[in-house]
C-alpha cells in the first residue's frame, strides 16, 4: 500500500556529489537552513558563529546580545586565545546575564550586560570534560588520569594508575546501554560518580598505522563475543573530604553497570545492573558516602534480553518519586515509582513474555502500542512530563505532555512529521525542530501548558531549481504475513511508467536504527537522489529487527541475525517484481555495517536475484563482533553454535554469483578488518571473485571528503555492472 508521495520536479539543474554528500564542498549550501539555539532559563538564544541573539518566542524576531568582538574585548584575549565561534556558548543561569565560553585554554563566565569577565578556569589539555554549573567544578581526563578542578582553580588528581588498560572517567561497555559519559555529578556539583574500567584482560586487536616510515602497531582493546570482557567499577569522589569510595557492587566480572542516577538529596546512587547474558536487570541503590549496597528496587528478566537504556528521572516537585522506562509490556513506556511505598516483591509476567519484580509501588504512566522515544523533560508547574513518541504513526515522532497524576496525554505539536524538542529550564516552553516529507525544517516554540505554538523559523527548500525525484512511502506485509513494514521509494528523474529501470535496494536492517520515517523526503539519503538522477529506482524497507516498533518486532531476529531480515527484504523484492517499471533482471543491493552484512547475505542466499552488490564495513561472522552487542542478539558462540553458523557468511562465499564490491576502512575499530579479509579468503578458496577496496587509516565510516570519493566509487560500481 502506498501511503503518500512527495512529487519531484524536472527540467532543472543536476546535483553533484559535492552537493549531496556530507563531505562535499557544497553540502552545507544544499542542506536545509537551521538556527542553533540554547535556552537561557525561559529565554531562547540563537547561537551563531559570530553573534548570539535573543529570539522573541512569539514571532521569531531577534535582538543582538553580543558578538565575538565583544566577548574577546571583555575576555582580553589575543590572536592565539580569542574566541572564534559562539556555537558552543552556554547560558547556565536563568536569572543572570552570564555566558560560558571557552578558548580551549580557559573557560570563562562573562557578564554580557556589564561587559566583563567574572570568572575563569584553566581547561587546557582536558578531554571528556564535565562541568557543573552549580559548583563550577569540572571533572576531566588528562594523560589517562581523572582530575577534578574546583571553582577556585584547585585541582585534585583522582587516579594514578590510568592507562589504555585502566580507563577512568570515560564511557564504558563500548557505549552500549545508552552510556555516553563516564562522569556523573550530583545536583550540587560537590560529589562525582565515575567509571573505572579495567580492560587489561581484554584481547588486543592488532590495528596497524601505515602512515609512518615503518608501519606501527596500534592495537585496540576488542572483546569478541564469548571472549573475556572488561571489568567496571564505580567510584564516588567527595570534594569536601577529598576521599574516593567505590560502590560495593561485588565481583564485576561479566556484569554491566548502566544508567547511573543520583538521588535528589545526593545520598543515594542508583544503578541498573545487567548480567552478561543481558537477560536479568537489577535496579539497585547504594549509599553514596560508604559505597554500601542499600536495596534492590526493581528486577526485570526475559528469555531473550533486557536492555536498560535510560537513567531514572526524579520528579522535581516530589523527590520521593522517579520515572523508570521499561519495555516490559512490549513497548517502551514510563512507570512512576514511589520510594516511600515498599511492597512485597512478587514475580509477575506480562503478555510480552517479560518477567518483573517490584520492591516499590509503581504506576504505569503511559500505555499503548507505541514507543516513548525520548523523555524530553518536566514541567513542574503543570506536573507533566514532556515526551517524544510514535503514538500517531510508527513512522512519526511527535511531542506530548503527559500529566503525571492522571496519565492524560496532550499533543503539543502539529501532529505530522518528525519532531525533536528541547525544553526550557522551567519546562514551560519547548523549542520544536521538525520536518515533514515536504517540509525541510521548521522551528516552533510551544507553550507546554496551553499547547500554543509560534513559528519562529522556516527553512526554504534548498533544492529549488534542481531536478528532484519523486519520493513515496508505503507499506507491505512482512514475511510473517501480518506485520506492516514501511518502505521508501525514490523514482528516477523523468520517470516514465512505461520504461523498466535498474533498481537498487538500500538496506541496513539492524537494531536501533531505521531508514524510513516521515521527515523530509521520508529520510531519504541524498545518495539515493544522486542515483535517481542517473536513472535508477531506489527501494528502502525497514524489516523486522529495526527500531521503534516494539519488543516483538525487534526481538524477532534473536539468536539468528540476518534470517528474518532477509525474508522481509525478499518480500520487498516480491513487491518490486509486481511493478511494471522495475527491471527484475537488473536488481542491486547496497548497505553499510549491518547493512553490509545484509548485502552479502542477500547476494549469497539469493544469488539469482541480485546482480550487483556493494557492501561496506560488513559483519561476516558474529563471533568476530564485540561482546555487548553481539551477545545481546546472538548469545555466545558456545551457547548458540547453530545460530552463529547459520548467520556466518564464510560458508556462503562459494554461492556468490553476481558482482560484489566490499569496501572497508583499514583501521575499522567497530567491524574489524578480519571480517572482510576472512570472507575474501573464503572466496579465493571457493573460486568466487569479489572486488575489494580499502581506505587506509579510516575507521568504520569515511571521514571528510573521502566520503565523496567513497560514494563516487559505489555509484560507479553500479554504473559499470548494473546499468
Amino acid at each position: 500500500m502506498i501511503l503518500t508521495t512527495v512529487a519531484g520536479m524536472s527540467q532543472g539543474k543536476e546535483f553533484t556529489l559535492e552537493d549531496l554528500n556530507y563531505g562535499g564542498t557544497n553540502y552545507y549550501n544544499m542542506s536545509p537552513k537551521n538556527i542553533y539555539t540554547a535556552w537561557w532559563g525561559d529565554k531562547l538564544v540563537r547561537r551563531g558563529a559570530e553573534t548570539c541573539s535573543l529570539i522573541n518566542t512569539d514571532n521569531g524576531k531577534e535582538t543582538a546580545l553580543f558578538g565575538t568582538e565583544d566577548i574577546n574585548k571583555w575576555a582580553e584575549t589575543n590572536e592565539n586565545t580569542k574566541i572564534r565561534s559562539l556555537y558552543g556558548a552556554r547560558f547556565p543561569y536563568a536569572d543572570k546575564p552570564l555566558v560560558l565560553v571557552s578558548n580551549r585554554k580557559e573557560r570563562m563566565l562573562i557578564d554580557f550586560k556589564a561587559g566583563k569577565t567574572i570568572w575563569r578556569q584553566v581547561c587546557e589539555g582536558e578531554t571528556n570534560a564535565d562541568w557543573n554549573s552549580v559548583s563550577k567544578a569540572v571533572a576531566f581526563v588528562k594523560g589517562n588520569q581523572l582530575f577534578v578542578t574546583d571553582a577556585a582553580g584547585n585541582t585534585n588528581q583522582l587516579s594514578t594508575d590510568g592507562s589504555r588498560e585502566i580507563v577512568y572517567g570515560q564511557a564504558v561497555h563500548r557505549n552500549e546501554f545508552g552510556i555516553m559519559s563516564g562522569t556523573f555529578w550530583n545536583k550540587e556539583g560537590d560529589r562525582l560518580a565515575f567509571y573505572r574500567m579495567d580492560q587489561s584482560m581484554v584481547t588486543d586487536y592488532p590495528q596497524v598505522n601505515t602512515f609512518t616510515r615503518a608501519a606501527e602497531y596500534e592495537p585496540d582493546k576488542y572483546p569478541m563475543a564469548g571472549m573475556t570482557s572488561h571489568k567496571v567499577t564505580v567510584g564516588v569522589y567527595d570534594m569536601a573530604t577529598g576521599n574516593t569510595v567505590y560502590l560495593k557492587t561485588g565481583d564485576p566480572t561479566d556484569r554491566y553497570f548502566t544508567n547511573i542516577t543520583w538521588s535528589p538529596d545526593s545520598k543515594i546512587i542508583y544503578i541498573q545492573e545487567l548480567n552478561r547474558d543481558q537477560n536479568h536487570m537489577l535496579l539497585t541503590s547504594y549509599n553514596a558516602e560508604t559505597g554500601d549496597q542499600k536495596e534492590i528496587i526493581y528486577e526485570e528478566w526475559s528469555d531473550k534480553y533486557v536492555e536498560p537504556l535510560h537513567p531514572l528521572t526524579f520528579l522535581p516537585w516530589d523527590n520521593n518519586k522517579f520515572i523508570l522506562q521499561s519495555q516490559r509490556d512490549g513497548f517502551n513506556h514510563l512507570y512512576v515509582f514511589d520510594t516511600r511505598k515498599s511492597i512485597y516483591p512478587e514475580n509477575r509476567q506480562t503478555a510480552a513474555g517479560v518477567s518483573y519484580k517490584e520492591h516499590l509501588q509503581s504506576v504505569q504512566l503511559t500505555k499503548g502500542n507505541f514507543v516513548i522515544m525520548e523523555l524530553v523533560g518536566l514541567n513542574s508547574k503543570k506536573k507533566s512530563v514532556i515526551v517524544e513518541s510514535n503514538e500517531l504513526s510508527p513512522i512519526q515522532r511527535n511531542l506530548f505532555a503527559v500529566n503525571t497524576t492522571t496519565g492524560k496525554r496532550t499533543q503539543l505539536d502539529n501532529g505530522r512529521g518528525v519532531h525533536y524538542g528541547t525544553l526550557s529550564e522551567s519546562g514551560n516552553l519547548l523549542c520544536d525542530k521538525y520536518s515533514e516529507p515536504d517540509v525541510p525544517r521548521n522551528i516552533e516554540v510551544i507553550n507546554t501548558g496551553t499547547a500554543k505554538r509560534n513559528m519562529i523559523f522556516s527553512a526554504p527548500d534548498p533544492w529549488t531549481g534542481y531536478n528532484v525525484p519523486e519520493y513515496s512511502c508505503g507499506t507491505i506485509k512482512a514475511a510473517d504475513g501480518t506485520t506492516d513494514l514501511y518502505y521508501r521509494m525514490v523514482k528516477p528523474i523523468g520517470f516514465d511508467p512505461n520504461k523498466k529501470y535498474p533498481t537498487v535496494i538500500y538496506v541496513y536492517g539492524g537494531p536501533h536504527a531505521h531508514n524510513v520515517d516521515a521527515s523530509w523526503h521520508y529520510l531519504s539519503r541524498s545518495w539515493e537522489t544522486y542515483m535517481a538522477q542517473k536513472g535508477y529506482l531506489l527501494f528502502i524497507l525497514d524489516n523486522r529487527g529495526s527500531e521503534n516498533r516494539g519488543l516483538a518486532f525487534e526481538q524477532a531476529t534473536f539468536r539468528h541475525l540476518g534470517q528474518e531480515e532477509m525474508k522481509d527484504q525478499m518480500k520487498g523484492v516480491d513487491f518490486l517484481k509486481t511493478l511494471p517499471y522495475v527491471d527484475a533482471d537488473r536488481m542491486g543491493v547496497h548497505g553499510w555495517s549491518y547493512g553490509g552484512f545484509m548485502t552479502i547475505s542477500l547476494m549469497t542466499n539469493y544469488p539469482d536475484v541480485f546482480k550487483v552488490g556493494v557492501a561496506g564495513g560488513p559483519v561476516i561472522d558474529w563471533k568476530w563482533y564485540e561482546v555487548m552487542y553481539g551477545e545481546r542478539y546472538m548469545d555466545t558462540p558456545e551457547s548458540n553454535p547453530e545460530g552463529y553458523e547459520q548467520a556466518s557468511l564464510i560458508a556462503k562465499a562459494k554461492d556468490l554469483k553476481g558482482k560484489l564490491q566490499i569496501i572497508i576502512g583499514m583501521n575499522d575499530p567497530t567491524v574489524v578488518p578480519q571480517h572482510s579479509l576472512q570472507f575474501i579468503n573464503a572466496c579465493t578458496e571457493a573460486g568466487t571473485q569479489p572486488d575489494f577496496f580499502v581506505y587506509p587509516g579510516e575507521g568504520h565510516n569515511m571521514a571528510g571528503h573521502k566520503s565523496v570519493h567513497l560514494h563516487e566509487r559505489i555509484t560507479q560500481y553500479f554504473e559499470d555492472y548494473l546499468k
